[in-house]
């Protein structure tokens, strides 16, 4: 298992954006999906965005739109650009890496602490 990080999150006004980063060594992002999730006060985790072989990637509906989820090269950072921020995704960013089989990612890597997301005025 390779240890994830997130970053990036922080305090921001409603409209605003925030970009988040998932990192890990080794080029390791190169071989596996990668997917963003959140967990708001009082919620169950949710996906938000996956990145997956081939420059395939979905997002929830939530945030279809508003956020484009992307990767490096070197196949050890990817990206969760966040714009016209609200309320509602307010979270704890979480992401990991993995093999998706039949819609669900058995996920390879060792979880990090998350990046927190305020949205607020």
């Amino acid at each position: 298992q390779v240890q994830v990080v997130e970053s990036g999150g922080g305090l921001v006004q409603p409209g605003g954006s925030l970009r988040l980063s998932c990192t890990a060594s080794g080029g390791i992002f190169t071989h596996y999906v990668v997917e963003w999730y959140r967990q708001g006060p009082g919620n169950q985790r949710e996906l938000v965005a996956r990145s997956g072989m081939g420059g395939v990637t979905f997002y929830a509906d939530s945030v279809k739109g508003r956020f484009t989820i992307s990767r490096d090269n070197a196949g050890n950072a990817v990206y969760l650009q966040m714009n016209s921020l609200k309320s509602e995704d307010t979270a704890l960013y979480t992401c990991n890496y993995g093999i998706l089989v039949a819609g669900t990612l058995f996920a390879r890597g060792s979880w990090g602490q998350g990046t927190q997301v305020t949205v607020s005025s």
